[in-house]
């Protein structure tokens, strides 16, 4: 019996299709059968589906501003309405004829792209005028708080506050804002260049409880739940652009202690070069973007980069030609022409299950947010050996390390070595103020070890370009708000897989093997990299040192 009902299914799709071919014909469309061309998760959610079902379409391709709809018939008025807002919209739209069985089952991909497409919950709209206006007035961190310390908390609304505390953290660009509950009061505190700094420690507990309840409904949290974790988002709308919010709320001792992390997109705007990988070193990385297959892992804390570094990678290898999914958890940038899915554990579309239908959908270029598992490190690597360059990161402490964690994980190392193309680590580095930044004297001993270390670099290090140097330490202006120090800049390791890499693995994959390779092939560690980013002005041995520990002279 199941074998007659899949052949009348079967026939019965057999003449849809002829159908469609027909229609095609008679319109002078082109047509598409939806179970050979698979339909793309990137342009499927262009459309919202209850708009794709009402007007019996799908967008199955995206490339640049130009996408292919799969449709019924053009004819339909729900269909011509779509069309239309696509071009409003700047689309140059394809139109294809397809049986509806074929739209159907592009519309399958819909509960994949949800979690993506409903990630912002909510919305505060900030006038670009109020916007501008705020910026040139709170220009500095002392202006921010001197704002927020004169506010009459009796009159202003909760939005109001959240208004006047997101403006000041973007104005002087914070990456977050805490509100941490005490006995009596609630501090406001901002992280600039990866350190804390205390905006407010008088807010009172009564506004943050309604501050928070108000941030709760934006971000599509539940409002009487106060002792157990929360995680949401939402977005500002500040002239064209839109700024996401990531929103965190844990239960303390006293209360709820709050995050709003600011996603800028502009952060992720970062090509190669304003990373700080050095020219030998983006010899290696430009090497390593340009091979068709193999994996590519970025490992460091949270925090330190990785996200922004392989973001800078897809979009200097993104063109027409090339299709890139990514695989992420959650998407913390869009990144035009690429497609972009987020996992969601809840729906079956957990790291293991969406990197298998991600394969499935034929890219070039596959970006999975993080390997936690074997499974997704099985799959990661299989795809890196049979056509796909593979990116993703790792929690290890350095590059040398990243090989000893695949193994702890389960991965077998047979698959290891022919897979690697490269393994990175990264750290972010205060960069001293240009502004203020003044000479350093530098001790007779210092000198000399410094002379020392310049001369033992490998040889792809260009040392004339040391020869001579000027240390710099910190000064303070209103620039820097007084820190001495403005931005950050990557320090990096690039451990560059080798022939030797793959019979070491088998042999003996300890780190001390792995880093005698690294070092014979010429690698400059973190450390190292950061002192060459001292000699040349950016940074101080003090930030060097406290990211990497005390600096190992030779």
């Amino acid at each position: 019996m199941a074998n007659i009902q899949s052949q009348v299914s079967l026939l019965k799709r057999e003449g849809e299709e002829r159908a469609a071919q027909k229609l095609a014909e008679r319109l002078g469309s082109g047509y598409v059968d939806l179970s050979k061309v698979p339909a793309s998760v990137e342009a499927i959610k262009l459309i919202e589906e209850q708009d794709a079902k009402d007007g019996k379409l799908a967008a199955i391709e995206l490339k640049s501003r130009i996408v292919a709809v799969a449709m019924l018939n053009p004819e339909l008025p729900a269909a011509k309405k779509v069309v239309e807002s696509l071009r409003e919209k700047q689309y140059e739209v394809k139109i294809f004829i397809a049986s509806l069985s074929g739209v159907e089952q592009a519309w399958r991909l819909y509960k994949f792209v949800k979690p993506a497409v409903e990630v912002i919950t909510g919305r505060i709209k900030i006038e670009e005028k109020r916007m501008k206006e705020t910026a040139e007035h709170l220009k500095t961190f002392a202006a921010v708080r001197d704002e927020i310390g004169k506010t009459n908390f009796i009159k202003i609304s909760p939005l109001e506050l959240i208004e006047t505390v997101l403006a000041g953290a973007i104005s002087i660009k914070a990456s977050d804002a805490h509100f941490e509950a005490e006995e009596k009061k609630v501090k406001i505190r901002f992280r600039i260049d990866g350190l804390l700094h205390d905006v407010f420690t008088e807010l009172p507990l009564d506004n943050y409880e309604a501050l928070l309840s108000r941030l709760k409904l934006i971000a599509g949290l539940k409002i009487n739940i106060k002792d157990v974790a929360q995680d949401g988002r939402f977005s500002i709308n500040v002239g064209n652009k839109e700024i996401e919010i990531r929103v965190s709320i844990i239960p303390s001792e006293f209360g709820e202690t709050l995050v709003m992390r600011v996603l800028d997109p502009e952060a992720a705007n970062v090509g190669l070069a304003g990373l700080g990988i050095r020219e030998d070193d983006l010899v290696i990385v430009n090497r390593s973007l340009s091979k068709p297959n193999g994996l590519i892992l970025n490992t460091g804390p949270t925090g330190s980069g990785k996200t922004t570094t392989l973001y800078s990678f897809l979009k200097n290898i993104n063109n027409a030609e090339t299709k890139i999914i990514t695989l992420e958890d959650p998407i913390e940038y869009r990144l035009e022409g690429v497609e972009q899915t987020q996992a969601d554990p809840a729906a079956g579309y957990d790291f293991v299950n969406g990197l298998r239908s991600v394969v499935r959908q034929d890219p070039d270029v596959i970006l999975v947010g993080e390997i936690r598992d074997v499974d997704t490190a099985d799959i990661a690597l299989q795809a890196a050996l049979t056509g796909h360059l593979v990116l993703s990161t790792l929690h290890t402490n350095d590059a040398i390390g990243a090989i000893p964690r695949l193994i702890n994980l389960g991965v077998k190392p047979v698959t290891i070595g022919p897979a690697l193309n490269l393994i990175i680590a990264q750290r972010l580095v205060r960069k001293l103020c240009p502004q203020c930044k003044k000479p350093a004297q530098i001790a007779p001993d210092m000198a000399s070890k410094i002379s020392t270390f310049i001369s033992s670099l490998p040889a792809r290090v260009d040392k004339s370009k040391f020869e001579k140097y000027e240390v710099y330490e910190p000064g303070g202006c209103d620039a820097c708000n007084n820190f001495g120090y403005r931005g950050r800049v990557g320090i990096f390791e690039f451990f560059e897989a080798v022939p030797e890499l793959e019979e070491i693995i088998l042999k003996d994959a300890s780190e001390g093997a792995i880093r005698k390779l690294a070092e014979k092939g010429g690698m400059v560690t973190m450390q190292q990299d950061g002192i060459l980013k001292v000699l040349v002005g950016q940074t101080t041995f003090h930030e060097i040192e406290n990211t990497t520990g005390q600096i190992e002279w030779q």
